[in-house]
């Protein structure tokens, strides 16, 4: 049996946007494939055109519980030493980082690679991937919070890449928790302030979750604030402004210093590729 579970998890509900569903099926065909790795689907519900309900403060709260459940089901019964997770929504990265705490109670730590913080509490916003990293770390949405059977403390967590300078007020617990951060500026030359936060806290296992939006749209322009002919000044969140090579930098260097073993890769959205399919789906021919 494989070492590595890979997840193909298109969480959409999260952020109440379908098109993360095309965005995880595109991503599972662009990483570099493996001759040994185990390959599992996360059954979500796929009716794209139903309107989600705000449930106990959670949009599609039902859905999310119980895709969550179903993560959580099969990483327990595969028990895999590593998982690699393509998403969806950022709220993907749940089930696995929980699990590998689990597994890895004494030595692990997240790097939380996003221009946002995924902290914010169901006062601050409805959606389930702002709650998911204070999820983690017993706060976020209550109803999910409660499913975390290891949460992590304060210091596990680095966030890098975080857009600091533009913190929303839903971003208030990188603040009231006193959070590690760093912003893009300190992570663009070297990442040694990173290697400083794994020394420090003599890791010897790392969880990478690795959300899409901390890259610049001008660096990379599969995510959000990368569709076509955006007014970008009025984008309603930090935008990232860090490049593919800075990011593949920072992890290239972490992984001499310790094993990293997850990756969760969020919030894919390959604009060209879904406005392709959207107007060949008018053609006549390819609905024959």
């Amino acid at each position: 049996m494989s070492k590595t579970l890979r997840l193909v998890f298109s969480q959409w509900q999260g952020g109440n946007n379908p098109n993360y569903v095309f965005g995880s099926e595109l991503l599972s065909h662009i990483v570099p494939q493996s001759s040994t790795a185990q390959t599992i689907r996360v059954t979500v519900d796929k009716n794209l055109e139903q309107e989600l309900l705000l449930e106990n403060g959670v949009i599609g709260e039902s859905s999310l519980l119980k895709q969550l459940a179903e993560a959580a089901k099969i990483l327990e019964e595969k028990s895999p030493e590593k998982v690699i997770t393509l998403g969806g929504d950022c709220s993907i990265s749940q089930a696995p980082f929980d699990y590998l705490h689990g597994k890895y109670p004494d030595s692990l730590g997240i790097l939380w690679l996003d221009a946002h913080s995924d902290m914010s509490t169901i006062n601050d916003g409805p959606k389930g991937h702002m709650h998911v990293l204070g999820n983690l770390l017993g706060y976020g949405a209550p109803q999910f919070a409660e499913k975390v059977q290891h949460p992590f403390d304060v210091e596990q967590v680095m966030l890098a890449g975080l857009k600091y300078e533009e913190l929303r007020p839903c971003d208030h617990q990188v603040n009231d928790l006193k959070m590690n951060y760093l912003t893009p500026e300190k992570l663009a030359k070297d990442s040694q302030p990173v290697i400083d936060w794994v020394s420090q806290n003599q890791f010897k296992h790392l969880v990478i979750h690795f959300d899409l939006d901390v890259l610049s749209p001008q660096a990379f322009r599969s995510i959000n604030p990368g569709k076509p002919y955006l007014d970008i000044d009025q984008f309603p969140a930090p935008v990232g402004t860090m490049t593919l090579e800075q990011i593949t930098r920072i992890i290239q260097d972490v992984s001499k210093k310790v094993e990293i073993v997850g990756f969760s890769i969020g919030e894919h959205l390959p604009w060209d590729a879904i406005n392709l399919r959207k107007a060949l789906a008018e053609v006549e021919i390819f609905r024959e």
